[in-house]
C-alpha cells in the first residue's frame, strides 16, 4: 500500500503527543494481536500496517521526516528494514501484558521478541517474517539526509556556489552546491549519493539542501517580486515630486510621484525584481509610498491647516 497514513491507521491526529500514539497504539495491538485473531488475515493485515505506524511516529526522527516528506516521499526513502531497526517490540509487548514470547505466545510473539534484535543485525528481518520483503542481509539503501542552507536575498539574486559541511556516517563530509538564482525559502535542491551509508553493499542516500532565505532590512519579497516602502510629506503627495529610490543589484534610480498621490500608492520598476527559476526574465520592483503626517503639528504647521481648510483641502 502506497502512500500510508500512519496518523489515520493509528486514530491519531498529527498534533498527537508521544503519549497519545502510545496509547492508541495500544488499544490497537490489543484488538488485531494474532494471538487473539488466531486465523484472521485481514487482523493480521491490520496488525502489520499499526506496528509499522507506531514505529515511525514512535521515534522523534522517523515522524520529523515523516511529516517532511509526507507519506508516499517517506516510503522512497525509508525501506522496511530502516523502519524497524532498533524497535523493541518485545519490551513494548511486555509492557502491555501480552507476554515475552514464550512458547505458548505464538508465531508473532515468539517474533517481537527478538525484534530490537534482529534490527540491529542479528537473525531475520522484519519482512522475512511477515513474509515476501526480503531478509536483512538483503542490500539496503542509506538514510537520506536535510541540511538548512541560510542565504541572503543578494545572494538568491544571482546564481551562487555554496561548500556545505555536515554530518554523515558518523564524520563530517564537505560538498559543493549550486545554487540557481532566484530561488526561494523552501526549495530543495538534491544531491544523489551524498546521504547516509547504505547497508550490506546498499547505495548511500541522498542530500536534500533545503534553502531558507534571510529577511532583509529594506525590501520584502512577494514571488519573484520586491517590495520597498518610503514616506513623503504631505505636501510632496499633494504637489508631486521625486525621490531616490535602491534596487537590490546595488543601482540607484529616480523616481517620480506624481501630484495627488494617495497613501499607500505602488509604483512599478519593471524587471528590478528577483530572477525566475525557469529562466523567463526577472519580477518587477514595487516602491510603496506612505504619507507621513505629523504627531505634533508647529503652530505655523496649524495655522496653513485652517489655510487649506478653507480651501476645501
Amino acid at each position: 500500500m502506497l502512500g500510508k497514513d500512519y496518523y489515520q491507521l493509528l486514530g491519531v491526529p498529527k498534533s498527537a503527543s508521544a503519549d497519545e500514539i502510545k496509547k492508541a497504539y495500544r488499544k490497537l495491538a490489543l484488538k488485531y494481536h494474532p494471538d487473539r485473531n488466531k486465523g484472521d488475515k485481514a487482523s493480521e493485515t491490520k496488525f502489520k500496517e499499526i506496528n509499522e505506524a507506531y514505529a515511525v511516529l514512535s521515534n522523534p526522527e522517523k515522524r520529523k521526516q515523516y511529516d517532511m516528506f509526507g507519506a508516499e516521499g517517506f516510503e522512497r526513502r525509508f525501506s522496511q528494514e530502516d523502519i524497524f531497526r532498533d524497535v523493541d517490540f518485545g519490551s513494548i509487548f511486555r509492557e502491555f501484558g501480552l507476554g515475552g514470547g514464550g512458547r505458548g505466545q505464538g508465531a508473532f510473539s515468539q517474533f517481537f521478541t527478538g525484534a530490537g534484535q534482529v534490527h540491529r543485525g542479528r537473525g531475520r528481518g522484519f519482512e522475512s517474517n511477515f513474509g515476501g520483503f526480503g531478509g536483512a542481509h538483503q542490500p539496503v539503501r542509506g538514510r537520506d539526509l536535510v541540511y538548512e542552507l541560510s542565504m541572503t536575498l543578494e545572494e538568491a539574486l544571482g546564481t551562487a556556489g555554496k561548500v556545505i559541511t555536515y554530518q554523515a556516517n558518523g564524520r563530517q563530509e564537505t560538498v559543493s552546491v549550486k545554487v540557481p538564482a532566484g530561488i526561494t525559502t523552501g526549495k530543495k535542491l538534491r544531491l544523489p549519493g551524498k546521504g547516509e551509508a547504505g547497508l550490506h553493499g546498499g547505495p548511500r542516500g541522498d542530500l536534500y539542501v533545503q534553502i531558507k532565505i534571510l529577511d532583509h532590512p529594506l525590501f520584502r519579497r512577494e514571488g519573484d517580486d520586491l517590495l520597498l516602502e518610503r514616506q513623503i510629506r504631505f505636501s510632496e503627495a499633494l504637489a508631486g515630486t521625486e525621490m531616490e529610490v535602491p534596487t537590490l543589484d546595488q543601482k540607484t534610480l529616480r523616481l517620480k510621484i506624481p501630484p495627488g498621490t494617495q497613501c499607500n500608492a505602488k509604483f512599478r520598476l519593471k524587471g528590478y525584481g528577483m530572477p525566475r527559476m525557469d529562466g523567463s526574465g526577472r519580477g518587477d520592483s514595487y516602491v510603496q509610498v506612505s504619507v507621513a503626517v505629523p504627531s505634533k503639528p508647529t503652530k505655523k504647521q496649524k495655522a496653513l491647516l485652517k489655510d487649506l481648510e478653507a480651501a476645501g483641502l
